[in-house]
């Protein structure tokens, strides 16, 4: 690691990706706020390499060979124990980057522990700022993946009543970004589909944690998903 890649302003990650083409054009395309400190092309670097860099972020493909079979949820569930905060207290947070959209690797790798997923045709902006994102503890999903977590993890009726309740707090406005927002969109494609702008998207985001009195996009996300209301 460089004393570059050291720069607080800058986010160590660890890319995972069997293919070295890809990892060389991600490589590329992310912005000054992210370093790439290591690379992986299997299960088992990606787990070696992981506990020696304990990046706070590891891009993941969900498709890897070796191991034993189980691909990016393989290596998200053999490095359990790095997920949890390490002698800087941060922990390795892992956001899968795959050119599958498939409900079924969606929910695999989420339920493994892995903090968002978003797919290939994601811009080197974008990816950045998802990175800068999950670093920060927040969950990242590219817009509509959601969805399946919500699938897979709702929960029963009573949580649902609650939220008509806990709703009544936020006005119509808040509750349209708080769903793009809980969905995985970022501020500017919220402020787009909404026709506002990024800095009333912003506020909105604030008011809505605040009377939710939560901490984050993440906590949000599994907030919207337990009520069913994504």
């Amino acid at each position: 690691m460089t004393a570059d890649d050291r720069t607080p302003s800058r986010v160590p990650v660890v890319l995972v990706d069997d293919h070295h083409l890809f990892r060389t054009g991600v490589r590329a395309s992310l912005d000054e706020r992210v370093a790439v400190v290591g690379e992986a092309d299997d299960v088992d670097s990606a787990v070696a390499i992981v506990h020696e860099k304990r990046p706070p972020v590891v891009l993941l493909d969900v498709h890897l060979p070796g191991g034993n079979g189980g691909g990016g949820a393989e290596v998200v569930q053999r490095c359990a124990d790095v997920a949890r905060p390490n002698g800087t207290g941060v922990p390795v947070r892992f956001l899968a980057l795959s050119v599958s959209d498939a409900a079924e690797d969606v929910v695999a790798v989420i339920r493994a522990g892995a903090r968002g997923y978003v797919t290939k045709n994601i811009s080197g902006p974008e990816l950045s700022a998802a990175v800068v994102q999950v670093a920060g503890g927040d969950a990242v999903f590219s817009p509509r993946l959601a969805g399946f977590v919500l699938d897979a993890f709702g929960t029963g009726a009573a949580d649902i009543a609650v939220a008509d309740d806990e709703l009544d707090r936020l006005s119509k406005r808040e509750q349209e970004v708080m769903r793009l927002i809980a969905r995985g969109y970022s501020y500017r494609e919220v402020a787009s589909e909404l026709f506002i702008s990024i800095k009333t998207v912003e506020t909105h985001v604030s008011a809505v944690l605040r009377k939710l009195q939560l901490s984050s996009r993440y906590e949000l996300t599994r907030w919207a998903a337990a009520r069913r209301l994504l």
